[in-house]
């Protein structure tokens, strides 16, 4: 079981950022938690404040083993059931290229851009509480290794001063609880 974050900054371009905004669709409420479980998780998932020496990174890069196919994790990650089942809230997922996605109750949005089954999930992915129209790109790439598969998780585009709480929220909402599902 290996965890590992790559340390150095990625350039980050207006241009993705400028693509991806106007590909990503803006959207109203797509799914709404309880009114507590949202307040508490937005305050949970609101900016910290980051270390200085991530205060200006854009991106960040993480690779975690896990014991199943990559066929389990791709469907955990794009199916409604299965992912309200690992993550303990309420998701909508349309597991299409172009479907809406709303999780954690309503608290992070966005559309999938590319999917290539049991291989590949790109996704326009924002925060409700990031600025209207801002969206990053999450890239999951999934490579078999003999029974486990490795999860190669790659996150661009987002606003200065979310690195740290990301990072954070990429072990304690995704690969912790995932771990634990696809055992």
């Amino acid at each position: 079981m290996t965890e590992k974050t790559n340390p150095s900054n990625v350039v980050r371009t207006a241009t993705r950022r400028q693509l991806m905004a106007g590909a990503a669709m803006a959207f109203g409420s797509l799914a709404a938690g309880s009114e507590i479980l949202g307040k508490t998780q937005q305050q949970a998932m609101k900016e910290t404040p980051s270390a200085t020496a991530n205060e200006k990174r854009t991106s960040l890069h993480m690779e975690i083993d896990f014991k199943a196919s990559p066929q389990r994790i791709y469907e955990a990650l794009l199916y409604s059931k299965q992912f309200a089942a690992f993550s303990g809230v309420p998701a909508e997922i349309d597991p299409k290229a172009g479907g809406a996605f709303s999780m954690f109750g309503g608290l992070i949005v966005g559309r999938n851009v590319e999917l290539i089954p049991n291989q590949r999930i790109v996704q326009a992915w924002r925060p409700t509480h990031w600025d209207p129209g801002v969206y990053s790109i999450v890239r999951f790439d999934l490579k078999p290794q003999g029974s486990e598969t490795l999860l190669v998780l790659d996150h661009t585009g987002f606003p200065e001063g979310e690195f740290d709480s990301l990072e954070r929220g990429w072990h304690s909402h995704y690969g912790d609880p995932l771990k634990k599902f696809l055992v």
